[in-house]
């Protein structure tokens, strides 16, 4: 997994340069920030492989916890930003409520009966929107655009996310009661990122044709395919090194998993600089040396993680 680099750390497609030469300071500034970013991948990847092998529940679900509430929190700050309307705190407080209700309710209960539960917290986020706005100051059509971009925010950063949650209990329990879902979970992170860094490697040798010139002027056409190509290649390699710990996959899974999974973490990547250029910011925190914030780490596996737990149980009928 070290192999995950470096390289994008979860984001370094958005510096894709538009040629190999660059002037000596460029060059100089891409070693300044490929220490910090280089340690803090490291790090992250330390913590998540210690997790994921370790099958403790409760440190899984802190490190969702974490990144999600980060995350979403970044995400009302690039509103501030730009000065949108928001209820940050209430919706931190909402997004809480569901990390922790999502993890007790599938820990406990499972995923078939837990499902409800996100409906109630759903119409419960609605409610207390609503709820909210009765106590704000109102002016013309701000309180429609306040609670539109705070529910915007749930649903696009805690919602999407917390699909992690879901993978994790999807799969059946091993005979000593430890989860299996978490090597999933490992699965998703290391196909995404290495669709990120397909398309930074890409990109930045032989990028020539601009994919979306109006949302990244840095995003091609050649990047997108090198996000295909390595995440199709990872997803063969896990499931060749780790057949028992993806029982539920096959050959022929493992390559369409692969490229439906480097297609999502594209158009995820493309999703947030549409949000970064609409708040008018380079990146969404600085949470993370080298990196960025905790928004610029997971953006891709807002999408690739919905994907992954609807193939598995529309397409492989996991329940």
């Amino acid at each position: 997994m070290s192999i995950l680099r470096v390289v994008e750390s979860f984001e370094m497609m958005d510096e894709m340069p538009a040629t190999l030469e660059q002037p000596a300071s460029e060059t100089a500034r891409s070693r300044s920030v490929f220490i910090p970013r280089f340690i803090s991948t490291i790090v992250l990847w330390s913590i998540a492989l210690a997790i994921a092998f370790s099958g403790y529940e409760v440190l899984f679900w802190l490190l969702i916890s974490a990144f999600g509430l980060v995350a979403l929190l970044e995400f009302y700050r690039m509103l501030d930003h730009q000065g949108l309307p928001n209820f940050k705190i209430t919706g931190l407080i909402c997004g809480a409520i569901m990390l922790a209700g999502s993890f007790h309710y599938f820990s406990t209960i499972g995923p078939a009966s837990s499902y409800d539960f996100e409906l109630m917290m759903l119409l419960f986020f609605l409610l207390t929107m609503f709820a909210r706005q009765m106590f704000a100051r109102l002016r013309h059509d701000e309180p429609l655009q306040t609670m539109a971009y705070t529910l915007f925010g749930l649903l696009y950063v805690l919602w999407l996310f917390n699909f992690t949650t879901k993978i994790l209990y999807l799969t059946p329990r091993a005979s000593s009661g430890i989860v299996s879902g978490q090597f999933y979970c490992l699965y998703l992170i290391a196909v995404t990122k290495f669709s990120d860094m397909g398309a930074y490697l890409t990109g930045s040798a032989i990028g020539r044709h601009l994919m979306a010139p109006q949302i990244s002027a840095k995003k091609t056409w050649e990047g997108f395919f090198g996000a295909l190509a390595f995440a199709v290649f990872c997803s063969l390699m896990l499931f060749k090194l780790m057949p028992g710990h993806l029982s539920m996959l096959t050959w022929t899974h493992a390559t369409v998993l692969g490229l439906l999974l480097g297609f999502a973490a594209v158009i995820g990547d493309l999703a947030e600089s549409v949000l970064k250029r609409s708040t008018n910011v380079k990146d969404s925190g600085n949470f993370l040396p080298g990196i960025g914030g905790a928004l610029d780490l997971i953006d891709s596996l807002l999408f690739t993680g919905p994907l992954l737990f609807f193939y598995l149980r529309l397409v492989i009928h996991v329940q």
